[in-house]
């Protein structure tokens, strides 16, 4: 069911910059048990919401991964994000932070105020904790820094700090978002233009040619203009549009290029180290944002990994598409030693 922690008191970023109030928008499946531990904790990508069931759907439900009989499943709105937890749009931030003046939120921020969470639902132990994309950087950074909470991890289609290559796409993103003049201005309703493109841009990122050149492909040789891909292109950005705020957007972004797991280490290798939870990491073979090579990479220097490689044509967007192979690999791998 859905739900909104509030937390009254100042919450402290990692910037140095303070938000008055904290609200965390959360949904929760099932029931916990007495010992506090029947928990499994998603972490969600860049645009989802608290509402595993409906953007995850091959993974929820009975004899599947989210299995709400067996399991408390909690998956919560994260810091920075519009769909009821506190970000750049928010009624309870201060009008100098609001909009493109909200400040960073790193991903050290996110799970400092899932902590809060956490203790507040009375969770001692999470079996599972899971995270595709940013909802993996999320989780990672939860598993290096508080490594005896978590029994198991699965990321997907994450990385350990994201990528030059990933930087240079969320910086084109803002570049739309900027040329968007009603965004410069601050306006309360701006920036929608700017996030149409910006939107546009994504996707190029989150699919492969192979999938725009099956799925848009036209029907006759004489059209000059028109074209399906062009319409695609805006239908998927108006859409966006309609249910995510712009000056979020812009936040977010920055949020993931932020995402470092060697801030505070010696070494990356030495961070991903610390991880105790015995840990799957599922790469996209398509995937031309967060590669396969990376995953590789986690698995090679987390202590206890195993990865594993989807071939799907639909490349980072395969974590979504891909729900009913995912849920088959990962239910398989996370019944595996069920006493870890």
């Amino acid at each position: 069911m859905p739900n909104v922690f509030i937390y009254n008191k100042p919450f402290e970023l990692e910037n140095g910059k303070t938000l008055p109030v904290l609200k965390l928008a959360y949904t929760t499946y099932g029931k916990l048990n007495s010992d506090g531990g029947n928990v499994i904790w998603v972490c969600h990508a860049l645009t989802a919401d608290s509402n595993v069931d409906q953007w995850w759907p091959d993974l929820y439900g009975q004899g599947r991964l989210l299995d709400y009989k067996e399991y408390f499943i909690v998956c919560v709105n994260f810091l920075g994000s519009c769909y009821g937890s506190t970000g750049a749009s928010s009624s309870e931030v201060p009008e100098s932070l609001k909009r493109k003046n909200f400040p960073l939120v790193n991903i050290a921020d996110i799970v400092k105020a899932y902590q809060l969470v956490k203790a507040h639902l009375n969770i001692k132990k999470i079996q599972l904790l899971i995270g595709a994309s940013l909802g993996g950087q999320q989780a990672l950074h939860w598993a290096v820094h508080y490594p005896n909470q978590i029994k198991k991890l699965c990321v997907l289609a994450t990385n350990a700090f994201h990528s030059p290559w990933g930087i240079a796409f969320n910086a084109s993103q803002r570049f739309a978002l900027e040329a968007d003049k009603s965004f410069r201005d601050n306006e309360p309703e701006g920036g929608k233009l700017g996030l149409k493109a910006a939107r546009s841009i994504a996707l190029l990122s989150y699919r492969t040619s192979k999938i725009y050149n099956l799925s848009q492909s036209e029907s006759s040789n004489e059209k000059q203009n028109h074209f399906v891909a062009e319409s695609y292109q805006n239908y998927q950005g108006q859409k966006l549009v309609e249910r995510f705020c712009p000056y979020a957007y812009y936040a977010i972004s920055k949020t993931m290029d932020s995402h470092n797991l060697g801030r505070g280490f010696s070494s990356v290798k030495k961070a991903l180290q610390r991880i105790e939870a015995k840990t799957l990491c599922v790469g996209i073979k398509s995937d031309i944002l967060f590669t396969s090579d990376e995953q590789r990479y986690l698995a090679h220097y987390i202590n206890d990994a195993d990865f594993i490689e989807i071939d799907s044509i639909y490349g980072h967007d395969g974590f979504l598409v891909e729900g009913k192979i995912i849920n088959n690999l990962i239910l398989k791998w996370f019944n595996e030693n069920p006493n870890l």
